[in-house]
């Protein structure tokens, strides 16, 4: 029998992007990342998130303008997801979206809601927030699609933070 990695999170993503400066400057907008490190040699940037202890959150590898552009619907990844802390936060986050011309979509998913946009290279991205844990009820074991009522969530949650009870210890 197989022994599971004991994996926490994930700890960072990486994306292959056409025009690396172009990409650093929408993450660093849109995310208010900062550039944790360069590596000219791999024309490389290592992006961090300010409320993060993690080294890098994001890597950007520029391939070029004559890389083959990303295409919808195929084998790979899909897209990354970003938590905030609060409703509001996500709020917030759609007005920066939509403001940049990335804004893509929004999306109930029970005990998540969520704000989707797009890169400069066409990398999918959803920005969520998490319900309190114990406000899962039904969605414990479900993630339906459903509208996004997100004034209606942001009167019901305004305030709400989650994110510091994301890793709760081991589950058996």
């Amino acid at each position: 029998m197989t022994t599971p990695i004991p994996a926490i999170r994930l700890n960072h993503a990486v994306l292959f992007v056409t025009d690396l400066e172009r990409a650093v400057t929408f993450w660093t907008t849109a995310f208010g990342m900062e550039v944790a490190a360069r590596e000219p040699r791999a024309n490389a940037a290592f992006l961090r998130l300010t409320r993060s202890g993690n080294h890098h959150d994001l890597g950007l590898f520029g391939l070029g303008a004559d890389a083959a552009p990303k295409r919808p619907g195929t084998v790979g990844l899909y897209h990354l997801a970003w938590q905030v802390d609060t409703i509001d936060e996500l709020e917030a986050a759609r007005t920066t979206l939509a403001e940049l011309g990335a804004y893509t979509g929004e999306s109930s998913h029970g005990a998540t809601k969520s704000i989707y946009g797009a890169d400069p290279d066409g990398n999918d991205f959803e920005v969520m927030w998490m319900l309190p844990r114990e406000d899962w009820g039904v969605h414990e074991n479900a993630a339906p699609v459903e509208r996004l009522n997100l004034s209606g969530e942001v009167e019901r949650w305004s305030g709400v933070g989650t994110s510091a009870t994301v890793a709760t210890g081991t589950r058996s």
